[in-house]
């Protein structure tokens, strides 16, 4: 079968969705699939970041070819990337089906204008974010909602198939009175990281963090809850004179002002910011040395951060939002808590924070019963099978 995977950005860019296509990319390309992933020449959107010129534009990675279209866009909160030639390079590839990333982009466009001239079937996995949980002001809101209103209709009524990874993002999806196909609930899998170096807590040693810490990985981004976690801090913080936190990830926007609201709380000597962690093996050690992971996202489709600290057998404090708690058991592999809270944030990072026993049994929990649950090669196979049905028909 010859796949196209179309995508705004593909690794080394970073992000969930990137890594997302990647996985699914290569298993297939190892399955015999022909496949060709089109994405275009960004590192990064906000802020704006074109990869470095030494990244080919067109390669073979993993038996996946991988052509990089160049974007533009429009400007400030206008932002959405636009790729050159992507109908074109479609043509030329000669699906059998095309697989679109994220709705309300670019691609998705492409991918069902191209279905309704050529025949091919398209399938679009959601990736879906609500309107209140996206990058921007008001106005960046506003465009959002003149979209869900007047153009999303027939660009998701068209495609084939659907494809959402929990029922709460299904029921957002919905909410807008979008007229939705067959859809189809597809977890998403785990990659998991690599074992950490040998010796005592190798991480916190790398980056001068002296006593046990709570630990956020992710972007820095406006969504994230990243206030209210610094808030909550300050509780545990008090609680115990000794506890760190320990930020990872690039800055997504917010780091200045996450600095900034540290400093206002004179916890300047407690919080470590340490930027993206390329080493994979580091951040494993990360995990596993962290006395809990935390994600206090306002929003999140799913919250794959937290399957790779429940496989270190670190327990987590989440938000109760998006598909969290569709795989995230309260009270068995961590806690959830409202987002925005930032007293029952604290509450619960104090609870546990002295509970040893409490946190082992959780740790275990999702590293025995939890994580096991989400693989790429499970996630494949239901694809595969979609489509199948859909080129079929």
């Amino acid at each position: 079968m010859r796949i196209a995977e179309l995508a705004t950005r593909f690794p080394p860019g970073p992000g969930g969705v990137e890594r997302h296509v990647e996985e699914i990319a290569r298993r297939f390309a190892r399955r015999g699939d022909d496949v060709t992933v089109l994405t275009s020449d960004l590192y990064r959107e906000f802020p704006w970041q074109r990869l470095a010129p030494d990244v080919p534009r067109t390669e073979r990675r993993d038996g996946v070819t991988v052509r990089r279209l160049g974007v533009w866009s429009l400007p400030g909160e206008l932002h959405y990337p636009f790729f050159r030639g992507l109908g074109a390079a479609l043509a030329e590839t000669r699906p059998d089906v095309v697989h679109a990333h994220t709705y309300g982009t670019y691609q998705a466009a492409v991918a069902r204008r191209f279905g309704r001239r050529s025949g091919t079937p398209y399938v679009l996995t959601a990736h879906y974010h609500p309107i209140w949980s996206i990058e921007g002001g008001w106005f960046r809101h506003r465009l959002r909602g003149f979209y869900d209103r007047a153009l999303a209709g027939p660009i998701v009524r068209d495609a084939a198939c659907v494809i959402v990874q929990t029922r709460e993002e299904e029921r957002l999806l919905r909410a807008p009175g979008i007229s939705l196909p067959r859809v189809e609930i597809v977890p998403p899998g785990y990659t998991p990281l690599p074992s950490p170096p040998a010796g005592d807590r190798p991480f916190a040693a790398a980056f001068g963090i002296g006593g046990p810490y709570l630990l956020f990985v992710g972007r820095l981004a406006s969504n994230k809850g990243l206030l209210p976690l610094v808030a909550a801090f300050e509780r545990l913080a008090r609680h115990d004179v000794t506890s760190r936190l320990v930020l990872v990830g690039e800055d997504g926007g917010m780091r200045s002002r996450v600095e900034e609201e540290v400093r206002r709380r004179g916890l300047t000597d407690r919080v470590h910011l340490t930027g993206f962690v390329g080493d994979e093996r580091l951040l494993a050690s990360a995990f596993r040395e962290a006395r809990l992971s935390v994600l206090p996202s306002e929003y999140e489709a799913f919250g794959l951060v937290l399957l790779e600290s429940l496989a270190q057998g670190t327990p987590v404090v989440a938000s109760r939002v998006g598909g969290i708690p569709e795989f995230v058991p309260d009270g068995e592999a961590g806690r959830l808590v409202p987002p925005a809270d930032a007293a029952a944030l604290g509450a619960a990072l104090v609870d546990l924070w002295d509970d040893e026993a409490t946190r082992r049994r959780m740790g275990a929990f999702g590293r025995d019963r939890v994580v096991p649950l989400y693989t790429w090669d499970r996630l494949v196979e239901r694809l595969r099978t979609i489509f199948e049905e859909v080129t079929r028909r």
